[in-house]
């Protein structure tokens, strides 16, 4: 499930517009929302992305550490899991205090 960023309205994975307020989910998701603010932070070194223990083989595949500049896009293509994708991205930052 993507959760609209906006309306906070959930749709299913394979939609590109939330289905309450017709938003863009690729630029508007939670997830899209979160792996824009960790690329455009100086503070983040490298982002990891995190999949549930019960995670489907294609979220089991991209697990694992990444470049800023090439962490996929969630939710992940090709994900099985009954009620949708549900990796999530965590940084992994140069300095804990400013």
């Amino acid at each position: 499930m993507q959760t609209c960023s906006i309306c906070n309205a959930q749709s299913s994975d394979i939609e590109k517009n939330c289905v309450n307020c017709g938003r863009n989910l690729s630029e508007f998701s939670s997830t899209s929302v979160a792996r824009r603010k960790f690329v455009e932070n100086p503070r983040v070194r490298l982002v990891r992305l995190i999949v549930a223990a019960e995670a489907c083989p294609a979220c089991r595949k991209v697990e694992g550490t990444y470049e800023k500049d090439s962490v996929p896009e969630l939710p992940i293509k090709g994900c099985s899991h009954n009620i949708g994708c549900r990796c999530f991205y965590e940084p992994t930052l140069n300095n804990i205090y400013p």
